[in-house]
């Protein structure tokens, strides 16, 4: 299950990301905004961040003007990699590099089209584990508030 989140300015970038979900056969829960009405970004980021650390969803795709606060927030959850990709080669790499379980998207960035070469490039890598791993764990160890040396 994918979560999927909006703030108000990314509404019909959101509708192209679940008709891709759709047109996959993934299933989705959508954590909002369903509205045009000015929101706080910061609230569906953490709604589907959040469900995603419980379990309930595997990853997020979460979409804003640039993106940049989408990511900012899904990134103080912790248990979350949030990615703010632009393109497809940032999103293989990022999965397959970092495990990210996040994808942020900026709808006033990218057009339709690329966002579903990017999305689908997301959820098509798998994660190479490996020396990767180590860094993970690094990432984990800071997030926890450990020193690295």
């Amino acid at each position: 299950m994918i979560a999927v989140a909006c703030d108000h300015s990314a509404l019909e970038m959101k509708k192209v990301i679940t008709d891709l979900l759709e047109e996959k056969g993934l299933s989705y829960h959508d954590y909002g905004t369903y509205t045009a009405d000015s929101c706080d970004y910061p609230v569906f980021a953490a709604r589907a961040c959040q469900a995603v650390v419980s379990g309930q969803c595997d990853r997020a795709i979460l979409i804003c003007g640039t993106g940049i606060g989408m990511s900012m927030a899904a990134n103080k959850v912790k248990g979350i990699r949030c990615a703010l990709c632009s393109e497809p080669y940032s999103a293989k790499l990022t999965r397959m590099h970092n495990d990210s379980n996040a994808l942020a998207l900026g709808a006033r960035v990218i057009g339709p089209e690329l966002a579903r070469m990017i999305v689908e490039t997301w959820l098509d890598t798998e994660f190479e584990g490996g020396r990767h791993q180590r860094r993970i764990d690094l990432l984990t160890a800071l997030e926890n508030g450990q020193l690295l040396e």
